[in-house]
């Protein structure tokens, strides 16, 4: 190699800060309460909203139908990261929503959820299941008392991993 760069020099990568469907089990463990709204996009920007009366009447005017969002952070095992996970598929917010309402399963951030994608676009389809419980490993859960992401920050079209909590009282106590 040059000179230029260090030798075995490797360009770093990180994993992606929101959880992508990608084809087959797609494993996460959630993290947080879900925040929800609606979202539309406009020029490849997403703005979103707490209440449906909160869309401007252009977005109605204009054919676009707002979709009911959650948004949460998860824990990914597959790149051992937490990401924000957004859920705008109704099957995949009835299965979670079933599975958080059911007393032999509850609060889902006791197991982990798996949801399988295939196909593409208009043909895709997911399913969705539970893992049984278990505990998170202690260093997940060490590494994500030192995590910080506002979630709320969606809602002003901000970065929620660009804030972070000014005062430790205000944190939201952790599930497990």
């Amino acid at each position: 190699m040059s000179e230029w760069l260090p030798d075995n020099y490797e360009i770093p990568s990180e994993p992606p800060k929101y959880l992508r469907w990608g084809q087959g089990d797609n494993v996460f463990r959630v993290m947080t309460r879900p925040i929800v709204g609606y979202e539309w996009w406009e020029d490849k920007t997403p703005n979103r909203v707490k209440v449906k009366a909160d869309v401007p009447k252009e977005v109605w005017n204009n054919g676009q139908a707002p979709k009911h969002f959650w948004a949460m952070v998860v824990y990914n095992p597959a790149d051992d990261c937490f990401q924000v996970c957004e859920i705008t598929q109704k099957t995949i917010q009835e299965a979670v929503k079933s599975l958080a309402s059911d007393p032999d399963w509850g609060d889902p951030t006791g197991y982990d959820i798996v949801v399988t994608r295939k196909g593409e676009d208009l043909n895709t389809e997911y399913t969705i299941r539970a893992k049984p419980k278990k505990a998170l490993p202690d260093v997940v859960k060490k590494r994500y008392k030192e995590f910080h992401c506002d979630l709320d920050a969606l809602y002003k079209g901000d970065d929620p991993f660009a804030v972070e909590v000014a005062d430790a009282e205000t944190e939201e106590e952790l599930p497990f």
